[in-house]
């Protein structure tokens, strides 16, 4: 589960790379938000698979 888990960080943190990539050659306004709210959404993302499990709780 653990290689899993990095592989999923490695490639969450190559599609942030590539859409800050796209966020500074973008050509309008509207590409830019559209990449900012992609790259906040693959960092909400990427900050959960880096959250430690936790136990799941007695029903």
């Amino acid at each position: 589960m653990i290689d899993l888990q990095e592989t999923l960080i490695r490639g969450s943190e190559k599609i942030i790379g590539h859409y800050q990539y796209l966020l500074a050659t973008a050509t309008s306004e509207q590409e830019r938000e559209r990449f900012r709210e992609r790259i906040n959404q693959e960092q909400q993302l990427l900050d959960k698979l880096r959250q430690p499990e936790q136990p799941a709780r007695a029903a």
